[in-house]
Order: C-alpha cells, then sequence, then structure tokens
C-alpha cells in the first residue's frame, strides 16, 4: 500500500491509507505500508526502499497507491509499477494523466458532447472575456490538485479574479476558470475495469458556504443523503454519465464522479477523480457500503480488480 506523496494533499493521503490498510486487512490480506516522503524517498517502517534497476522494490502480489494529487495520482507511479510489471489497483496512465488535469478532463467532455460546467483557462487567449460572459461568483482552481487545495470563489470583478489566479499558481501554473454550477452537488462511486459498476448517488450537503476542504475532511462538516434527492431520472441519469465518463478516460478500478444537479433535471459532470479520498469521513466507500458492499469487501474488490487488469494487459505483445 502506498501513501504520502510529494503533492499538497500529503496529509490526506496518509488517512486514507491508514483507512485503506485497515480494510485491506480486515479483508484478509497482508499489508505493507509504504510511505512516499515529502522528498521523494520511498520508506518502509523508517528504512529506505531502494528503487533501481533489477529490483529494490519490496516482494509484493499487488500494489494498492492510495495517492492523491500530482506525483501519485497524475499517471507517474502508474508508469513506475507498470515498468515494474507489478499490478495495481485503480487507474492506469492514461486515465490518471486525464483526470488529474481539469482542463484536459474538460476538453474531453467536450469532445464527447457530455454535459459540464462552462470553463476557460487562466491565460489563454480571451479568457478575461470568457470569464466575464461566465457571470459571477466563478471559482479558480489549480488544473491538477483535488481536497479543494487552493480553490477560490470570486464574487467580486477584476482585482479579485487576479489574486485567485496567483493563489492558485502558487499549487499549479495550470489554472482553470469554472462557471458556478448551480443546484444540488451530488457524487457517485465507480468500479470495476471494462464493465464499470456505479453506487447510488449522494447528494452533499456542505456545512459552510461551499464543500471546501474543511468541509470534506472534518467530521460534522457535511452530511451525505443517500439515495440523492434528484428522483429516480436523475438518479439514472447520474450513474449513466459516471459509467460513461468512467469509459472514456479508459478508467479501470475506480473512480467518483462528481455532478451539479438542477431542479429543472439538468445534470452537469463537474470532475472524476480517479484515486478518491478513503478517509473515515469519503464520500466513495460510503455511497458503496449504502449499496450493500462494507468497506473491507470493497477494498478487496479492487484488489481483484487490480490483478484482472494485470493479467489481461499481459496477453498483448504492446
Amino acid at each position: 500500500m502506498l501513501n504520502g506523496g510529494r503533492s499538497s494533499e500529503h496529509e490526506v493521503s496518509l488517512e486514507s491509507g491508514a483507512s485503506v490498510a485497515a480494510g485491506l486487512r480486515e479483508a484478509g490480506h497482508d499489508v505493507v505500508p509504504v510511505l512516499l516522503e515529502r522528498d521523494g524517498r520511498w520508506t518502509h517502517d523508517g528504512i529506505e526502499v531502494p528503487l533501481r534497476a533489477g529490483g529494490g522494490l519490496l516482494e509484493v502480489d499487488v500494489a494498492f497507491p492510495v495517492l492523491h494529487g500530482p506525483f501519485g495520482e497524475d499517471g507517474t507511479v502508474q508508469g513506475l509499477l507498470e515498468c515494474l510489471d507489478v499490478p495495481y489497483a485503480g487507474p492506469g496512465v492514461l486515465a490518471a494523466a486525464i483526470s488529474i488535469d481539469k482542463l484536459t478532463f474538460k476538453r474531453l467532455l467536450a469532445f464527447h458532447a457530455i454535459p459540464q460546467v462552462d470553463f476557460c483557462e487562466a491565460g489563454e487567449n480571451g479568457w478575461r472575456e470568457h470569464v466575464a460572459a461566465m457571470g459571477l461568483p466563478v471559482w479558480v482552481k489549480p488544473a491538477r490538485l483535488g481536497s479543494s487545495v487552493g480553490i477560490t470563489k470570486v464574487t467580486s470583478p477584476e482585482r479579485a479574479l487576479d489574486e485567485a489566479v496567483e493563489a492558485a499558481r502558487a499549487h499549479d501554473p495550470r489554472v482553470i476558470v469554472e462557471a458556478n454550477g448551480g443546484g444540488k452537488e451530488v457524487e457517485c462511486s465507480v468500479i470495476g475495469n471494462e464493465e464499470p459498476r456505479t453506487s447510488l448517488p449522494g447528494e452533499i450537503v456542505a456545512h459552510a458556504d461551499w464543500y471546501d476542504y474543511e468541509a470534506k475532511y472534518s467530521e460534522g462538516g457535511m452530511d451525505l443523503i443517500v439515495p440523492a434527492r434528484i428522483g429516480d431520472e436523475g438518479i439514472a441519469r447520474v450513474r449513466e454519465l459516471a459509467a460513461g465518463v468512467f469509459t472514456a478516460i479508459d478508467g479501470s478500478g475506480l473512480a467518483r464522479c462528481d455532478f451539479f444537479v438542477h431542479d429543472d433535471g439538468e445534470v452537469l459532470v463537474n470532475e472524476l477523480n480517479t484515486i478518491p479520498g478513503f478517509t473515515g469521513t469519503s464520500v466513495f466507500a460510503k455511497l458503496f457500503e449504502a449499496d450493500g458492499i462494507p468497506y473491507p469487501e470493497l477494498c478487496d474488490r479492487l484488489v481483484q480488480l487490480a490483478v484482472e487488469r494485470h493479467e489481461a494487459q499481459r496477453r498483448y505483445r504492446f
């Protein structure tokens, strides 16, 4: 089990990793925790794990990355594991790389005509005019971070927008500006490889102005209502889109797809996380638990999916 990492989401990854390790042990697996330090070193029980040609990694049957943000959820660690021919849980290189970058992900959604919130890249030609056309408020985000890190809600023009862009650029040179989604915030979990299974969608009711870092990772920061109060047609549409987005990015293992659902029935995709939070307050596992899959069984299924995907890939010469 790999956790930690070099990104701003290091601490969240540690919490997620502890939960996953406990779930895997309860499911009967022997867990070898490997910590990816902030400086890039890999350690096990305080001892550095060397990475070198011909060996050096601990002997494991399946790697389980529980890494959020760059240098772990972006295809880099997945690429390393591919080179080492180690089966691993979660997304492959392509799915991880597409989904971590909100700009690339949203451009792919546009190609597939999947409904989503309007957006632009800060700094591209005509971006200020595009933002003005969106109206206020808008959301300014680092393109490749999660857990609501570096996000600003802009409610007044020009100067506040520039300050928000600079705040986001402290985390990432690529910055996205999104229109306000409105409606209910709804999330749907996905597991599987070629045939994804979706959970019942859940509705997020944040106890704050918006669903920020504190609301996500503090006890009592939000309420999760399952199933979401969007009617049978809305639930069916959310599940359909979650599976479709998962397939469009070549997803595998797991993901959590986030939506805005309006009272008139319109459903807009917000984003997709290929390694969603696994902490005690995280939505991904809670949605499947409400759908009849307890946490340890969910962790076990992800290990099985990792093995199945690895065996399927080995049939090709590449």
